[in-house]
């Protein structure tokens, strides 16, 4: 029987002396995936094949090593606003955000509120008054008085007598700005400087109605305080001379408003208000300057 008569096993015996064979199929590419296993296999001490392990794989979950950079999730579940979906997470920020925004328009509106008047104040006067009142009416003066908005310097002039009994009257110091010069550059100027001629007219004005007449027992010192301060400064200035001396002294204030800012719009005046006290005779121990 010839090879066509043995089956389907005929193609498959022995050859032929002398007749090739069929070849045998050539071996497809290797995938990855094959080529991994052949390298991730080892021979165990026992003779059998395992699968290698990488070093640190143990410590991963599944005994699987991670690329490099990549951070394994955490079991421990999500709290706040984290564990929100993001629509949601996005409606709780708009949220925060108007309340931050409130909050800081109601602390803007408490502070002009309180605070003393200014341009912005009076600008917006209507629209502050309807958001504090009347729920969150306030009033801080205790804490926050009124700064001065005015400039205001002490002036003295004096009336001069001289041995033959004539008298003349000087022009007026400004003390105020001798003061402002003293100070000015100054990197440690003294108490008197600063303090002293301002508190001595203040302690004046608030012990004294608007015609010059005393209020209450402190009235008299306040007085003889300025006084004497007018009578040591007008000393300093030499401005009796060498053979006469002062007789009387009169003491003014002279007050300008502070210019608003150009920005603001407002218009304030600039002529100068003034206030004359009474001539003041001096003792006969403090027309040299002494204490009298």
């Amino acid at each position: 029987m010839d090879a066509q008569d043995k089956g389907s096993d005929a193609g498959h015996g022995p050859a032929e002396p002398g007749v090739p064979g069929p070849r045998a199929p050539l071996p497809g590419p290797a995938s990855p995936a094959d080529e991994a296993d052949e390298t991730d296999r080892t021979e165990g001490t026992d003779g059998t094949d395992e699968p290698a392990v990488p070093a640190g794989a143990q410590d991963q979950p599944g005994g699987v090593e991670q690329p490099p950079g990549v951070q394994v999730p955490s079991d421990a579940p999500r709290t706040g606003i984290a564990a929100l979906s993001p629509p949601y997470r996005i409606g709780a920020a708009l949220a925060l955000a108007a309340v931050a925004v409130a909050v800081c328009v109601h602390l803007g509106m408490a502070f002009l509120h309180v605070a003393p008047p200014n341009t912005v104040s009076r600008k917006h006067s209507e629209t502050i008054a309807d958001w504090i009142y009347p729920e969150f009416e306030q009033n801080w003066k205790l804490f926050a008085p009124n700064p001065l908005q005015q400039n205001v310097s002490v002036q003295v002039r004096a009336e001069i007598r001289w041995p033959d009994g004539s008298s003349r009257t000087t022009g007026w110091y400004d003390l105020s700005a001798q003061d402002g010069r003293d100070i000015d550059g100054n990197p440690a100027p003294s108490h008197t400087q600063q303090n002293e001629l301002r508190r001595a007219w203040d302690f004046y004005v608030s012990t004294h109605d608007d015609d010059n007449r005393p209020v209450g027992l402190r009235g008299a010192l306040s007085e003889s305080y300025l006084r004497r301060i007018m009578a040591l400064r007008l000393d300093r200035a030499d401005a009796a001379g060498p053979h006469g001396e002062v007789a009387r002294v009169q003491v003014r204030s002279r007050t300008t408003q502070v210019p608003p800012p150009e920005w603001s719009g407002e218009k304030a005046s600039d002529e100068a208000e003034y206030r004359e006290l009474p001539w003041w005779p001096l003792p006969k121990g403090e027309t040299r300057g002494g204490v009298g």
